[in-house]
């Protein structure tokens, strides 16, 4: 497997960054004061405004290094999950790096070995590669993820165990 280049993980990031800022736009209700001046800046000087997620993100969750499925051609996948409450995703892996942004709710991940960890609204985080693992909404609020597959034609997103 080669590590993912740094040209490619930008222009993800950034087509990433424009996706979650499209959603956003999109399933925003009710704009606060925060969110207002953001837009007005916005109309005001005719350029789009960010706020940088993640950042040259070179390790997964668990510290493994970053690595793409070589030998094949590279495929993005993406989908917005809904969680419901007490609902959890079952036992599974994924064999590609997987980007996954939370936004609504707080889901409780636990790896294996026993490692749990708790991933709330707005954050940003590369999943475990190979590790199998189980996310579950122990609120009682729906969760919603923006999931993105970097995966290779023949490669798995997920792999259900």
């Amino acid at each position: 497997m080669n590590i993912l280049p740094s040209r490619a993980l930008r222009t993800f990031s950034v087509v990433v960054a424009f996706g979650i800022l499209t959603l956003a736009g999109c399933s925003s209700t009710t704009t606060s004061s925060s969110q207002s001046s953001t837009t007005s800046a916005a109309v005001a000087n005719g350029k789009p405004q960010s706020s940088l997620v993640l950042d040259k993100q070179a390790q997964t969750v668990l510290d493994q290094l970053l690595q793409y499925p070589g030998g094949s051609q590279a495929q993005v996948s993406s989908a917005v999950l809904t969680i419901a409450p007490g609902v959890s995703t079952g036992l599974h892996k994924h064999d590609a790096p997987m980007y996954v942004y939370v936004l609504e709710g707080t889901i409780t991940v636990t790896y294996d070995g026993g490692i749990v960890k708790n991933y709330s609204e707005g954050s940003a985080i590369l999943e475990a590669v190979g590790v199998a693992h189980n996310g579950e909404n122990k609120t009682d609020k729906p969760v919603k993820l923006l999931v993105v597959n970097m995966g290779a034609a023949g490669v798995a997103n997920t792999v259900t165990l």
